[in-house]
């Protein structure tokens, strides 16, 4: 069916902003705009996205054959799924009596394992799906059907990015939670054709500790630590704390840690053009996205701390790797808007623009620190929901 632009342009660039985030994720090969109009909220401008994917098929899909007790048709879409994608479940288990419903098991603890994986790549970027239910859940674990997502400005652990989900089911921390809600229905689904619900349930225990593996092991890299050690958690969450209580910036938080001070001696040109412009010869990096600047310095007190441990102090090694994980540019809302804006005015070339910048949002590109700056004042208004 026919799109709207607006929704149209978010899902094109949302793809590309994942993709060079290295999240998994669909693709939009190609965005067609018309002058038809189309009713949404208002009369809007038609267009139509052309999205990739090894597969579509989703948890949903399965829920559909159990629902109506098919179970030829599920064992069909499971055969499928496991010959097509996931081959290496047709091996049997060591210490594992084979029977074949095992399959299928080995089926579920592969996308626990993904979407596991998954959740943590968003938690850590600062993205919020928006509509977590199990149709736009994919069985690859990967991002599925951009609506009203949104990438965090301001930090706020129960930020809900779709204005119309007002008990903040889908807010950002409960996304880990949603996720295996939505796994533990695809198990009820595979209850049909697996008699073994304590198989099942093994599956599903995986989730847990996979989430906090990956998210230890890719906070250890925002941060630029060594391997994971006792207390990081209280540093970490002390951290987060921080960053809820003065809103600061999700993004520019962790990108500007590694030049913060006390923890550098890079040349000031270097430390700008690593920030993106985003912090400059009378700001201090880090410290200034807080109200409470006294917090803040006692918390880069400890951190400093804690980098001595690894004997990662002031090294270049640790800044640069940092720099390759914490990304200077993500598809803010109001970056997406004036886009939006432009393009409904017949003017496509701030899309194009965009697209570029996400390609590498690593990496410093000159001229174009506006596309790392924080989010003006009136961008807390925009509000997107499931029409985006």
């Amino acid at each position: 069916g026919r799109a709207v632009l607006r929704s149209s342009i978010r899902e094109y660039l949302a793809s590309q902003a994942m993709s060079g985030l290295g999240i998994p994720t669909t693709h939009a090969l190609a965005l067609v705009s018309a002058q038809d109009r189309v009713m949404r909220e208002t009369l809007e401008t038609a267009a139509v996205v052309a999205r990739m994917a090894p597969s579509f098929i989703r948890f949903g899909s399965f829920e559909h054959w159990a629902a109506r007790n098919a179970p030829p048709n599920l064992t069909a879409l499971a055969d499928y799924v496991i010959e097509r994608f996931y081959p290496e479940c047709l091996i049997p288990e060591s210490g594992v009596a084979d029977t074949p419903a095992q399959r299928y098991v080995r089926l579920l603890r592969e996308i626990v394992r993904r979407t596991a994986k998954l959740m943590a790549q968003w938690q850590l970027v600062g993205f919020c799906h928006g509509v977590m239910n199990t149709d736009n859940m994919s069985i690859l674990g990967l991002t599925l059907d951009y609506g009203p997502f949104g990438f965090m400005d301001a930090f706020d652990a129960k930020h809900i990015c779709n204005h119309t989900d007002t008990q903040g089911r889908y807010a950002w921390h409960a996304q880990p939670a949603v996720a295996l809600w939505n796994l533990y229905q695809l198990a009820n689904s595979l209850h049909v054709i697996v008699p073994d619900a304590d198989a099942l349930r093994g599956a599903l225990d995986t989730f847990e500790p996979t989430f906090l593996e990956a998210m230890q092991t890719k906070l250890s890299l925002k941060l630029g630590l060594g391997a994971w050690q006792p207390g990081d958690e209280v540093l970490i969450d002390d951290l987060w704390s921080l960053m809820q209580e003065n809103g600061a910036d999700f993004t520019l938080t962790f990108r500007q840690l590694a030049h913060a001070p006390g923890l550098s001696h890079a040349d000031l040109a270097r430390i700008v053009q690593d920030l993106g412009g985003t912090a400059g010869q009378d700001i201090a990096p880090f410290i200034d996205l807080f109200i409470d600047r006294e917090a803040a310095a006692a918390w880069l007190e400890r951190y400093r701390l804690r980098l001595q441990c690894d004997g990662a102090l002031d090294k270049g090694a640790r800044i640069d790797s940092m720099l390759s994980v914490n990304p200077l540019y993500v598809l803010r809302n109001y970056l997406a808007q004036r886009a939006i804006e432009e393009a409904q005015n017949g003017d496509f070339s701030e899309v194009d623009r965009l697209f570029e910048v996400l390609k590498d949002p690593f990496a410093y590109q000159a001229g174009r620190d506006a596309y790392a700056a924080q989010p003006p004042a009136w961008a807390s208004k925009i509000e997107v929901s499931c029409s985006s």
